[in-house]
């Protein structure tokens, strides 16, 4: 009998006993998991899922958390800031073995169901916990609400419009964010990078820019 589960936005056929790596589960070596986004079941009676087949799912022993190979990736800018980058980057997987295949009874089994690392967050969890009513206060006079300050820049702070794709909003992201000078952001890592692309809602415009390499000229004046 065979299974065909998703997981990690990925398919995989599996028989019990087959090891398989997969995105990265939130479970512990030793634990013993539940995928329950069963497409399909094969065997001795073919049944589809639409999408899921009902009550079936997939157990599995979590054996270890590893990675993935490691994948280079290298970015040149001939003609436009004449720069150059190397990176690698190693994705985070879960070893499994295959212990069981259930064609019913998985919704009673008990088993903890299989869940990506990054499917749930704290900010998530806080998020949807419900909120507790705040105590009725006397009614106050109201007052017009104060016009919100615009950031400023602290003295000695450089002119970051000077870098490439940056206007005056982004300036002022930048700002909020506690950048002011080109020798903050020379000196950024990955974690700085991936971190502000965050803030900034602009995914990969930091690398795509080039703002590392041209911040460290600019900062030599």
């Amino acid at each position: 009998m065979f299974a065909v589960l998703k997981t990690g936005g990925k398919q995989y056929k599996v028989q019990a006993g087959d090891m398989l790596r997969v995105e990265k589960l939130a479970a512990d070596a030793g634990e013993t998991i539940q995928f329950n986004e069963v497409l399909m079941l094969g065997g001795d009676k073919t049944v589809v899922g639409a999408p899921f087949v009902k009550d079936a799912g997939v157990q599995a022993e979590v054996v270890d958390q590893v990675k993935g190979e490691k994948v280079i990736n290298f970015v040149k800018r001939r003609r436009k800031h004449s720069s150059k980058r190397t990176k690698g980057h190693r994705q985070k997987l879960t070893l499994i073995k295959v212990t069981d295949i259930l064609a019913s009874g998985a919704d009673k089994s008990g088993v903890k169901a299989a869940m990506g690392a990054g499917s749930v967050s704290a900010s998530a969890v806080a998020a949807a916990a419900p909120k507790k009513a705040a105590p009725k206060k006397a009614e106050a006079k109201s007052e017009a609400p104060k016009a919100k300050a615009e950031p400023k820049a602290a003295a000695g702070a450089d002119d970051l419009k000077k870098l490439s794709g940056v206007g005056p909003a982004l300036e002022k992201k930048l700002i909020e964010g506690g950048v002011t000078t080109f020798a903050q952001i020379a000196a950024w890592t990955e974690e700085d990078v991936a971190a502000m692309d965050e803030k900034l809602s602009f995914k990969g415009r930091i690398e795509r820019e080039g703002w590392i390499e041209q911040a460290k000229e600019l900062a030599k004046g």
